[in-house]
């Protein structure tokens, strides 16, 4: 995983298959994802921006996390995902970045 914050700095750190970028995220405390339903998809604190080329390696925004990304505190873009729901498969690399602000 790399992270890349919303002024720049960028952060890399390896998560295993199954774990969500939100659950590697809070493992390392990252600053910019704040995560306050702890990925049960009930808040939109986890808000990141896929790098483009990584979005066909995600499943597709489900309903719910499209209503979600409506309320995020920073305007939803074409590439915005809820970390907590884009979990890792054996390989994958993914690049986000995190939004300005989550609140």
């Amino acid at each position: 995983m790399t992270y890349t914050s919303s002024t720049g700095e960028q952060v890399t750190y390896e998560g295993a298959a199954g774990e969500s970028v939100m659950q590697i995220a809070m493992h390392h405390g990252l600053r910019g994802i704040i995560a306050e339903c702890g990925g049960s998809m009930s808040c939109s604190t986890c808000h990141v921006f896929v790098d483009e080329d990584d979005l066909e390696l995600l499943p597709p925004v489900s309903e719910l996390e499209d209503e979600m990304l409506d309320t995020t505190a920073v305007d939803r873009e074409p590439n915005s995902r809820l970390s907590c729901q884009l979990v890792l498969a054996d390989g994958c690399w993914i690049h986000v970045t995190t939004p300005e602000s989550q609140m």
